[in-house]
């Protein structure tokens, strides 16, 4: 397809700033190799027009949007339903617009989370033993929604902030523990599996201190930073004969639902897919 006719179905995906969004680049190559006449752009839209331009959605014809920071959680005053999901996380990042002119508010990061650590550890099963998250945003409540869901029965919340941890540990109730950011190493204890949620050993950020020798011999390590896409955490778990999951999968992954609710069609999640945002990456240094 060379272009877009005027009944082309639209998404975007709505943030301040969006720049450095990548969803762009990866919707755009699934409207183009799966020749769909259809069009997904960046929206920066200001906290302040953020009301105004979730409302105006419907009457321009969008289909949905995703929902980037600093939004996630802003905007659920603005939409008219919202799904379990997106009750049990507290966020939205999936907006879809309704025919009678409503929207519906979903969240897609724990889909995104959980269909990445299958397809990429498909050892590791829920019933295996302990999940370890690092962490205590909005993408730690995700992972930890996925991770009940899925069946974990026991997982250990650790951050460099306890009091949100303990938040996050009695909005998820049974199973959820919190351990010290101080005793973060010991919490690895043979556990099966450690999420990294954090912004820590991102590029620019600082680096994530953790000793991995508790951890269990066929333990998983999850990192869903994926600037750089090799963090030293997955290195050190690497180095350890440990499995490592790498964080660009869970964003590839959470696009999935949206595109299928906005453009009638549930993508794949391909090798070629990977290297296209991949490059993109690179070329952003």
């Amino acid at each position: 397809m060379t272009g877009i006719s005027g009944a082309a179905k639209l998404a975007g995906v709505i943030g301040w700033p969006i720049k450095h969004s990548l969803s762009p680049a990866l919707h755009g190559y699934w409207l183009q190799s799966l020749n769909i006449d259809g069009a997904y752009v960046p929206l920066a839209v200001e906290p302040a027009n953020l009301e105004v331009a979730v409302r105006t959605l419907p009457n321009l014809g969008f289909a949905g949007a995703n929902v980037t920071v600093p939004h996630k959680e802003a905007v659920r005053a603005f939409i008219d339903h919202e799904t379990e999901t997106t009750t049990r996380i507290g966020a939205v990042n999936t907006l879809i617009c309704n025919e009678d002119g409503t929207i519906t508010g979903d969240n897609t990061d724990a889909f995104g989370f959980i269909s990445h650590l299958y397809d990429a550890a498909p050892s590791w099963s829920p019933l295996l033993g302990t999940a370890v998250v690092l962490g205590a945003g909005g993408a730690a409540r995700a992972v930890i929604d996925a991770l009940q869901q899925a069946g974990v029965s026991q997982i250990l919340v650790t951050n460099r902030t306890q009091e949100k941890a303990q938040a996050l540990a009695d909005h998820f109730g049974v199973g959820v523990h919190v351990v010290p950011w101080p005793e973060r190493s010991d919490a690895l204890n043979d556990a099966m599996l450690l999420v990294n949620t954090t912004t820590l050993g991102m590029t620019g950020k600082p680096s994530l201190d953790i000793t991995l020798n508790g951890l269990a011999s066929d333990a998983v390590v999850y990192d869903i930073v994926y600037a750089p896409l090799l963090t030293d955490l997955l290195k050190a778990a690497a180095e350890r004969g440990l499995t490592t999951v790498d964080g660009l999968g869970m964003l590839l992954h959470q696009a999935r639902p949206g595109f299928a609710a906005w453009f009638g069609t549930l993508p794949e999640v391909t090798g070629a897919l990977r290297e296209h945002v991949l490059e993109v990456l690179r070329s952003r240094g």
